[in-house]
């Protein structure tokens, strides 16, 4: 990458693996640590978007696949969120938005993710309650358009979702936010690329390093493991970018 150093890309790198690995092992793509990750490394806004979304499609999809092997999704609680969210998505990642406006929302989106990796919110409740489907299409348009305009997927925001709402367990909340993601960052990138005509092509060299994280994130944690330094790593780190985003 031309405006990182080969020590620099190497210390980006090696976060990125631990940002993909944490993220996967709960069941997200990681989108919201790589935007962090690269606001502190001064990524072009332009770059920045787009290669969250692609890093996002290849670890959530992992995620998906050993959650679901491990018989944790419920397409009952999946199908009513991603029939609005994708369209949405689509939507968000073809418009694009003031810089100041985007660096404020992905400043909020990230002290959100903050408090749901340090457990602040959506904890698992015990009794398990019937979707409501017309609420579940309102929350995935929602979260489908804002995830598309700033490059997340929506896990996220949908996990604490499902958990405050007692629709689904730890375990299906990871599941289902896991192919939530890899469809919206599908339509993210989609409408971005019908919007530019073109992708960074930046964005390629760190897949083989979101795969290494992810690929062991979502094996561990689809087996019930949890690493609490690496939870408080991360935290600090979407801390540092929330902050730099607000004030610079």
């Amino acid at each position: 990458m031309e405006f990182l150093s080969t020590n620099i890309f190497i210390v980006f790198a090696l976060i990125l693996v631990c940002i993909s690995f944490l993220y996967a092992s709960v069941g997200h793509g990681g989108a919201s640590g790589y935007l962090a990750l690269m606001a502190l490394f001064s990524f072009p806004i332009l770059v920045i978007k787009p290669t969250a979304l692609l890093l996002n499609i290849f670890v959530s999809g992992i995620s998906f696949w050993y959650f679901k092997k491990n018989k944790h999704f419920n397409w009952n609680l999946f199908y009513p969120f991603a029939i609005t969210s994708i369209p949405a998505a689509f939507l968000g990642g073809y418009f694009t938005i003031n810089t100041t406006l985007y660096k404020q929302i992905l400043g909020v989106f990230l002290v959100i993710a903050v408090l749901r990796i340090l457990g602040v919110f959506g904890k698992e409740q015990y009794h398990k309650k019937a979707v409501q489907i017309p609420l579940a299409l309102l929350i995935g348009c929602g979260i489908g358009l804002f995830s598309g305009m700033i490059g997340i997927g929506g896990g996220i925001i949908l996990s604490p979702i499902i958990l405050l709402l007692a629709w689904g367990t730890t375990k299906e909340s990871a599941a289902v936010s896991a192919l939530f993601i890899f469809v919206n960052s599908i339509a993210g990138i989609i409408g971005f690329l019908l919007k530019h005509e073109s992708f960074p092509t930046e964005s390629f060299y760190l897949i083989p390093f979101a795969l290494i994280g992810g690929t062991a994130g979502a094996y561990y944690g689809s087996q019930k493991f949890s690493n609490v330094k690496l939870t408080y790593m991360l935290s600090f780190v979407l801390i540092l970018a929330s902050f730099k985003l607000f004030m610079f």
